[in-house]
């Protein structure tokens, strides 16, 4: 525990402390002396003015200290150390987080971690049963081989495919309406923007990419990647940016091992017995051994 009374002898060492600072730093850049605080017991930081115009509201901490029931106080360290009035730097922050949508431009690659929460596992098709395994299930084929289980309607089910891709509407896009609307996106957002052109991937295999049904869902998406250069607007499959899923995957960090310190185990030596029928360490001179 902090003493809170400085040590006699290491409060009264300033000039000690004053001459270890100008040696460190110059006597131009050391000032008056603040006071002293104790760090312990036999311990005590003494503070100076500092005279450097560069560092306005700094101060020299020059911590000296005595071992027990010696009458001699040593240097311990020298240091300049910011008080409630000095100018500091802004705090650090990772760049993940200073990160802005917008901030990525051509050429720019974008990392993103391993266990990004973001993104997920998507479907390859490897789990997929095969068609001759034990596990596949074959509920489509035996529903069309029962005799029990009526098929639906015609009109019913190309009412449900109508709905699903979003024809069920009064008027939809004609041929020429979509080929508009491909040729505005494609410039935009195609594959021969600077952009794209400086891409390490497309966005056909980015995880960030948002699938969109109708025909054109065939070679457009949305994108889903807030620092990307086209958050949320329709991209070509064949477009890219540094932004991609999986253009640098950053490992996750390491965890390491929990630091165990243990002072309190003594381990014995095995000590040789010496002409004299005393012991010394193994680890003595020849000279201590009784040899030339």
């Amino acid at each position: 525990m902090r003493s809170r009374t400085p040590d006699r002898l290491c409060a009264d060492a300033v000039e000690l402390a004053r001459q270890a600072a100008v040696e460190a730093v110059g006597a131009a850049a050391v000032g008056s002396h603040l006071g002293a605080r104790a760090e312990g017991e036999r311990v005590v930081t003494h503070t100076f003015e500092c005279l450097d115009a560069a560092y306005r509201g700094w101060h020299w901490a020059v911590t000296v200290a005595r071992a027990p029931r010696a009458k001699l106080v040593t240097l311990d360290e020298v240091v300049l150390l910011p008080g409630a009035d000095a100018v500091l730097a802004p705090q650090w922050v990772p760049w993940s987080e200073r990160l802005r949508p917008g901030d990525l431009g051509p050429g720019d690659l974008l990392p993103t971690d391993a266990d990004d929460e973001r993104l997920e596992p998507g479907w390859t098709g490897e789990d997929e049963p095969a068609p001759n395994s034990a596990v596949f299930d074959g509920e489509e084929e035996l529903e069309l081989s029962d005799p029990q289980v009526q098929p639906a309607p015609a009109r019913a089910r190309i009412g449900s495919v109508a709905d699903e891709l979003g024809m069920a509407r009064p008027r939809v896009l004609s041929r020429l309406g979509l080929h508009l609307a491909a040729d505005r996106w494609e410039k935009a957002h195609g594959s021969q923007t600077p952009m794209a052109q400086s891409a390490p991937a497309s966005c056909t295999s980015c995880g960030f990419l948002i699938a969109i049904g109708g025909s054109l869902g065939q070679a457009f998406g949305v994108c889903g990647n807030e620092y990307g250069p086209a958050d949320g607007q329709i991209v070509s499959l064949a477009y890219g940016c540094g932004g991609h899923s999986e253009a640098a995957v950053l490992p996750a960090p390491p965890v390491p091992a929990e630091l165990i310190l243990d002072e309190t185990v003594v381990e014995p030596l095995q000590l040789h017995p010496d002409r004299t029928g005393g012991s010394v360490e193994p680890d003595a001179p020849a000279e201590e051994l009784g040899h030339s």
